[in-house]
């Protein structure tokens, strides 16, 4: 009688064909075992969206900032300094006092008319100073690490220490010497996270860490 050997890549094809049939007998029995678990309770929906559509931010609210004055027809006097603006933007924003020029870290507002100075949120009053070249001086440190500053303000309406409401009125506008040239005005600084910021940039927006 005649040996009749098998080729090697026979052998090969046959292992991997069973490997194969075993991986997909596998699957079929869990996708069966899956369809059962959740035909039975009947209450599921089929979704279109991911499961991040309707997430809940684990950073909660954010506050919102508002101006510090309430009168409409107030104008920007000064602009806050930024390094990356064009050179006409950067001059404007300069303020000019004997004989040296300094960059302006906050926005100058103002008017002809007195105006009411109002804190762009709540939060805690930490200073009210006179200062000979930037005149009255209000700081107030809010809850998520932002202190406002209003200079050059007068007829001050809160004092250190106290609590504040977004909105309410804590001071007048009123002159400083170093920014004489503008007559009545404000001069407000934001500050967030440590940082100096462009205030302009954050009214009525969030503000995020």
């Amino acid at each position: 009688m005649t040996e009749r050997r098998i080729k090697r890549s026979v052998i090969y094809a046959v292992y991997a064909l069973g490997v194969v049939s075993l991986i997909g007998t596998i699957y079929l029995i869990e996708g069966a075992m899956s369809k059962t678990r959740f035909d039975e309770s009947g209450e599921y929906n089929y979704v279109s969206k991911t499961i991040f559509d309707n997430a809940i931010p684990v950073v909660g609210e954010v506050s919102q900032v508002t101006r510090p004055y309430k009168d409409t027809d107030i104008a920007i006097l000064r602009s806050y300094y930024d390094y990356k603006a064009d050179a006409t933007s950067q001059e404007k924003s300069l303020i000019y006092y004997e004989g040296t020029y300094l960059q302006s870290s906050g926005v100058s507002y103002g008017k002809e008319d007195v105006f009411e100075i109002v804190s762009i949120k709540d939060g805690t009053v930490t200073e009210v100073k006179e200062d000979e070249l930037l005149g009255t001086i209000i700081q107030i440190k809010h809850n998520d690490d932002t202190v406002s500053i209003y200079q050059s303000v007068s007829e001050v309406a809160v004092e250190k220490d106290e609590i504040v409401t977004k909105g309410q009125t804590i001071a007048k506008s009123g002159t400083s010497n170093v920014e004489k040239d503008l007559g009545n005005h404000v001069h407000f600084e934001l500050i967030v996270s440590g940082n100096t910021v462009n205030p302009e940039e954050y009214f009525s927006t969030n503000i995020q860490s």
